[in-house]
């Protein structure tokens, strides 16, 4: 790892294209790392979290050494099982809907792009969370 700022080119080419094929989504650097937004609510932030400089989400995480993580919303009745279902998921100790995931090697990237996909429908205005392809069995929040 390169600092705690610093997220890889290679973790940035996966989600870039999930976050940014949502309808009115856009980038931004966040306080540290990267978030993607839309309209002004941000529903993906992935960053290297360094135990000495990011200490709340080295907490949360339970790590003392530095990892990548993303976060991203879910909606509420998803949200248990994917915090007790354990690594990579964890429960950050802020936003009631708001779950992390640790990006290691063995993370499964089509499983990310439907969670993505659904942090993003949870705060998109109606009218753009129903133009989003989504996983069967999936119904629209709202």
């Amino acid at each position: 790892m390169t600092g705690p700022a610093d997220v890889p080119p290679e973790i940035l080419g996966r989600l870039r294209p999930v976050c940014l094929g949502l309808p009115e989504t856009y980038e931004e650097p966040a306080w540290v790392g990267t978030r993607w937004r839309i309209r002004k609510r941000t529903f993906a932030h992935v960053l290297t979290v360094d135990p000495d400089h990011q200490m709340a989400y080295a907490r949360a995480a339970a790590t003392d050494h530095p990892i990548y993580v993303l976060t991203f919303r879910s909606p509420g009745d998803e949200i248990d099982g994917l915090v007790n279902s354990g690594h990579p998921f964890f429960k950050p100790g802020w936003g009631a809907d708001v779950v992390g995931m640790m990006l290691d090697d063995d993370v499964d990237w089509d499983e990310v792009a439907e969670l993505l996909t659904e942090s993003y429908c949870v705060l998109a205005p109606k009218k753009l969370a129903a133009l989003v392809d989504r996983p069967p069995g999936k119904v629209e929040l709202g």
